[in-house]
């Protein structure tokens, strides 16, 4: 099959925050030539800013060897560094509270601080030294929740010149700026959200179109195609002269998703598809086919990277050739090791060859069973609900005989889903922290586990006492002559 995408850079997106992967899939083979690395808190910080390191946090060996291991195989590496909005993981901290846009809320650095953008300025100074050669840099600026209602900020607007948007592109002009003064080879790109609804001839005046290449983003299976083809003439028109796409192939559509919605994701992919062949040619530079760890640095975990595997490979491939035929899934196919695979099927058991196969079954089999399996016991099995229900559980009352009805299935459950849970948590560990581990399992195995375990205790604790032992019985001679001889 001839590669006919009308993308010629795929940049695959690794969220690290939270759940930084071991291994290295890949993505070569299934049609990337980038990664876009979101590094956040697992970045090796060091002087004073070595308090945003986690404790999980990559050494500069071990960033080093990641490029390497990139550079191997044919894979472009673009950092991202948030310098704007999702600042959690800086201003969690309470040595630089300070700097927030509103005091209550870590998320948006505020832009009126010197100190603000001297930070923002050593973060993507240290992320650059560690990647030489960097032709892009990521500097983030989505989301920026509550800009505009800090005590600063709104004492600013009151000047009638003022106005949100203006704050938004003083600031990304700003850290543009030292990016393009400090590291001439390195283009900043930014995602597009913030700069959506501002006016044309804003934008333009405004300096930025020739300091920054935004980054549409747009993860719907819905996408308006032409609403995209008209975003991106208003770009050009403001003088933006490249842009990106992204898209995504997990992390999109919840926040505690456990396995990624192919279909879905293939859709959105294929709309971009769209938005391409109907734009002007070569406006895009390229797509970045995101894949969200955590919707922000306090969420949950969502789909894990080896669970989203096969929605990867769906998602370049058909960027990569076009479109979704059969050939292209025969050819995903081959390239999982997956003998079939039907895209509209979320309850693939995941058998594969692929690095995390074993963890797709596993997550697969969990998410899908545990919890329904749970509840057959606890809300529709007739002995535990007509007679050990919540009632009889608070005032420990159980009929002696109902003990052996759900005793014996409960133990049974607990035993094979306990098994399934070590072997799981052995998979993990072999590709993520043990933190990412232990959270993963208290927020998808851990809550049903110790349903049953309490269902079991407090059938231990209603069970009556056993009867007392009966004395032996006496002697036909009675007791006076048991021990004596003829």
């Amino acid at each position: 099959m001839s590669d006919s995408s009308p993308f010629k850079m795929r940049f695959v997106h690794l969220d690290l925050k939270g759940a930084p992967p071991k291994i290295f899939p890949l993505f070569s083979a299934l049609g990337a030539n980038g990664l876009l690395i979101e590094y956040e808190d697992t970045f090796p910080y060091d002087g004073p800013l070595r308090l945003l390191r986690a404790p999980h946090a990559y050494s500069p060996s071990e960033v080093t060897e990641i490029l390497r291991l990139a550079a191997a195989h044919e894979l472009e590496v673009v950092p991202l560094v948030q310098t704007f909005g999702h600042m959690e993981f800086v201003l969690k901290h309470r040595a630089l509270a300070h700097l927030r846009e509103v005091a209550l809320f870590p998320n948006t650095l505020n832009p009126h601080k010197e100190e603000a953008l001297a930070l923002v300025g050593a973060m993507v100074d240290q992320v650059l030294e560690l990647h030489p050669g960097a032709r892009w840099l990521h500097i983030g600026c989505d989301e920026v929740y509550y800009l505009g209602e800090g005590e600063a900020s709104r004492q600013w607007l009151q000047q009638e010149q003022n106005t949100t948007a203006a704050l938004c592109l003083s600031h990304v002009k700003a850290v543009a700026s030292h990016v393009r003064t400090q590291h001439p080879a390195t283009t900043p790109l930014v995602w597009d959200d913030m700069l959506r609804d501002i006016p044309e001839d804003q934008l333009s005046a405004s300096g930025v179109p020739q300091l920054v290449e935004p980054v549409l983003w747009d993860y719907g299976a819905d996408l308006d195609v032409q609403g995209k083809v008209l975003l991106m003439e208003k770009y050009r028109k403001s003088g933006f002269p490249r842009m990106w796409a992204a898209s995504a192939f997990k992390g999109a559509t919840g926040p505690s998703q456990a396995l990624p919605p192919v279909e879905y994701h293939l859709q959105n992919n294929l709309r971009w598809l769209q938005v391409a062949a109907q734009g002007q040619k070569d406006t895009l530079q390229g797509i970045v086919l995101t894949g969200w760890q955590r919707y922000d640095h306090f969420a949950v975990l969502c789909e894990l990277l080896p669970v989203a595997i096969p929605s990867l490979a769906v998602c370049l491939q058909s960027l990569l050739h076009g479109g979704f035929s059969e050939d292209v899934q025969a050819q995903v196919q081959n390239l999982l090791g997956i003998p079939t695979m039907e895209v509209a099927d979320v309850t693939s058991d995941g058998a594969g060859s692929f690095p995390g196969s074993d963890i797709l079954a596993l997550v697969t089999h969990v998410s899908l069973d545990l919890r329904s399996s749970v509840n057959e016991v606890l809300q529709r099995d007739r002995y535990v609900t007509g007679w050990f229900s919540h009632y009889h559980r608070r005032r420990k009352l159980v009929h002696p005989v109902m003990i052996q009805h759900i005793q014996p299935q409960a133990l049974s459950l607990l035993g094979r889903w306990s098994a399934l849970a070590h072997e799981l948590a052995a998979a993990l560990r072999r590709v993520f922290p043990e933190g990412a581990v232990e959270e993963w399992l208290q927020e998808n195995v851990h809550p049903s586990l110790k349903q049953l375990q309490a269902l079991l205790q407090d059938l231990q604790a209603a069970s009556p006492p056993p009867p007392p032992a009966s004395p032996p019985p006496a002697s036909p001679d009675g007791p006076d002559n048991a021990d004596q001889g003829p």
